[in-house]
């Protein structure tokens, strides 16, 4: 499954899949202890997450596990770049931990209620960006963005270009008026989050 996504993310491109992958296993040595095999303790993380920036929330219709979000609770005067990236990696780990046999995929809402200014940095999305992109292909199969406030689109104007074609159809805008459809569509009443409407409490990733 690992190798049909790296081939996928670069169109069956043996060549260029196999740079790809032999890339993932260099950066994961240097970016996770023990390497491939290892996981990101969440002591390197400690900090980022008390702020309670993302929680894991149930699975869609798909079967895909859904991962929430929360834009507005991270501060860029605050942020320590390499802890940032630390904790993109330590989602996505424990995301991708939760996908079913038989799947590949996980679903993300991106919940921007509150977002402003203060919360808007690019450079830390863009870093995000790629390590999705770069070091697990094909895992984000849809991003619900909600709650997106106008000012938010000069922010996501600047990292586009920086987002690969294969993923930027995988975005999708939800118009405040049409989440609550959007989200039964996508899920069963059961698993959507209770700060949704639904039934569904979300879990803390310090409880998860």
């Amino acid at each position: 499954m690992t190798l049909r996504r790296f081939l996928r993310a670069r169109d069956h491109d043996v060549g260029k899949a196999s740079a790809m992958l032999l890339k993932f296993v260099a950066w994961r040595r240097e970016a996770v202890p023990g390497g491939v095999g290892g996981v990101m303790p969440a002591d390197l993380v400690r900090t980022e997450l008390s702020q309670d920036k993302a929680r894991m929330g149930g699975v869609d219709r798909a079967g895909r596990p859904v991962l929430l979000v929360f834009p507005a609770k991270h501060f860029s005067a605050d942020r320590d770049m390499a802890e940032h990236k630390r904790l993109v990696v330590y989602l996505l780990d424990r995301i991708s931990a939760r996908i079913p046999r038989g799947q590949d995929k996980f679903m993300c809402i991106v919940d921007l209620k509150g977002w402003g200014y203060a919360n808007s940095d690019v450079r830390a999305y863009i870093a995000a960006i790629e390590i999705m992109q770069g070091y697990y292909p094909e895992r984000l199969g849809k991003a619900l963005m909600v709650h997106v406030p106008y000012i938010f689109m000069k922010a996501w104007k600047m990292v586009y270009p920086f987002i690969d074609t294969n993923t930027r159809d995988k975005f999708v805008f939800v118009d405040d008026k049409n989440l609550e459809e959007t989200l039964r569509r996508e899920m069963d009443e059961s698993q959507v989050p209770e700060m949704y409407g639904g039934k569904l409490p979300t879990v803390p990733l310090t409880d998860d």
